[in-house]
């Protein structure tokens, strides 16, 4: 089941199975405003030159650019607004070049209602192959009462 874009889902909306996700396409400004925040700055990520020395030949990004997009979905998508983080594991599998096409995913896999809490997998690729996986833990608010 994929969500509806645009609505705030509350803890009692969740369901198991339930998955929402973005798209966002690499560019070297976003890497360089992310090294620019974050202080990173090693030179595989900002340096042609350098990175061609490498076993990535090309400039890559920084492994949490890529997993920054997972916090989008939750932030914009689902559960949205409120939503807070309580973990996140990460697995880098593949390097993210300029110009590729990130789709981050996330699908509910359990709900944990004592804490409003809910476990979600998380995925990143880019043309169909997995670039980053993991699990993310979520705060999530329940519906106001009204």
């Amino acid at each position: 089941m994929t969500v509806e874009t645009g609505k705030t889902y509350y803890f009692e909306d969740l369901q198991l199975g339930m998955e929402a996700s973005v798209t966002t396409k690499v560019t070297m400004e976003d890497i360089e405003t992310f090294a620019s925040v974050s202080g990173d700055r090693n030179p595989v990520h900002l340096n042609p030159e350098y990175a061609a020395t490498t076993i990535f030949k090309q400039v890559i990004a920084h492994g949490l650019l890529t997993a920054s997009y997972i916090s989008t979905v939750f932030g914009m998508k689902m559960p949205g607004p409120g939503a807070i983080y309580v973990s996140q594991s990460l697995n880098f599998k593949k390097p993210v070049k300029v110009g590729d096409e990130v789709v981050a995913k996330v699908v509910v896999v359990d709900l944990m209602p004592a804490k409003n809490r809910a476990r979600f997998d998380c995925f990143c690729t880019v043309n169909g192959k997995v670039v980053l996986d993991g699990e993310a833990i979520m705060m999530v608010p329940t519906r106001p009462d009204e």
